[in-house]
């Protein structure tokens, strides 16, 4: 799976980042914290099943593999959280404020471990299976967002990622200002996702 670490940061411009229109209802494509976004070592993994998609549990986390550049690794993957904003948010953070109508930016915090596989020497590909769905809708993806969140890390600047070793990334997504609830769903290559879901409070 090739990086996209240049064609990334040429999409979002420093002023204005770029929402990804996405139809809603689409396919599923797939999407204890360090809330500081550093790399961590894991003391003890979290509760976790086999690869096989479903349901989550809060707190519980999948596990999966993903072809990264120096071979493949497998991953303990958590949702942490869903941190979701306001309609005015979403109004500055597009480049046509009309996009972000009735709609407001929820960001999915994602915790991975590396349990297995190569250390990896520079960015990672494993957040790329991750999409944030509200009251069973697909999100529009906000390019550019995650690295500007805080306490989110950007998953191109990782390098030397060894076994144990956990890192935070983020996925933001645009989504109706009135859903109920949302859902982030995270998956392997062509593999049925895990989905973790967040009621709004």
């Amino acid at each position: 799976m090739p990086h996209r670490k240049t064609a990334l940061r040429l999409a979002a411009p420093l002023a204005v980042l770029a929402l990804a229109l996405t139809a809603c209802g689409g396919g599923d494509e797939d999407t204890g914290a360090d809330e500081k976004g550093g790399a961590s070592v894991a003391s003890s993994p979290s509760p976790s099943r086999p690869a096989s998609g479903g349901d989550m549990a809060q707190g519980e986390s999948a596990t999966g593999k993903v072809a990264e550049d120096p071979g493949e690794v497998t991953y303990e993957v958590l949702a942490q959280k869903v941190e979701v904003g306001t309609e005015a948010e979403a109004a500055k953070a597009v480049a046509d404020p009309a996009d972000a109508k009735g709609k407001v930016l929820a960001t999915a915090h994602m915790r991975y471990t590396h349990r297995g596989g190569p250390a990896l020497t520079e960015g990672s590909d494993a957040h790329d299976g991750t999409t944030v769905f509200a009251d069973g809708q697909r999100g529009g993806v906000l390019i550019g967002a995650a690295e500007d969140a805080p306490g989110c890390e950007d998953p191109y600047d990782v390098e030397s990622w060894k076994r144990g070793e956990s890192h935070v990334f983020c996925e933001t997504y645009v989504i109706p200002a009135d859903a109920a609830g949302v859902e982030v769903h995270w998956s392997e290559e062509d593999g049925e996702p895990y989905v973790w879901k967040f009621p709004r409070k």
